[in-house]
């Protein structure tokens, strides 16, 4: 659990799409000041969730940060939608489950090339 679980919250009971808040708001949510690199580093603010933990919170409550004015301390946290559906990953060392499902489907008689063409005049050039 991180500290800064109580904004996640907040977050993700807000029917609206953007969310503006004031660097004041956030510490009223969250319960205690904001850290000064947060109020003087634009980068505090970025989307990466490797930047820290608050990141994380707001990335996993389903929001980015954007339109940060540091001289305000402001910013609008905009909801994010998914059109696609996040494909699922194999397991590490394991082929996908679909993987090798139309073995044995199809099946070549003997004697015929597959590499050979079926037209004999493809691969001729038209005179």
């Amino acid at each position: 659990m991180s500290k800064y679980d109580p904004l996640g919250s907040f977050l993700r009971m807000q029917p609206a799409s953007h969310v503006p808040m004031t660097f004041s708001d956030i510490e009223q949510i969250i319960g205690f000041s904001l850290p000064a690199v947060a109020k003087s580093a634009r980068a505090w603010w970025s989307n990466n969730p490797s930047n820290n933990v608050m990141t994380k919170v707001w990335t996993a409550a389903g929001f980015r940060s954007e339109q940060v004015d540091m001289a305000g301390e402001k910013l609008v946290f905009r909801r994010q939608i998914s059109d696609a559906p996040t494909p699922p990953s194999p397991a590490a060392g394991r082929p996908h489950p679909l993987f090798g499902c139309l073995k044995g489907t199809t099946t070549v008689a003997a004697g015929v090339d597959v590499a050979t063409p079926a037209d004999a005049d493809w691969g001729q050039a038209a005179q």
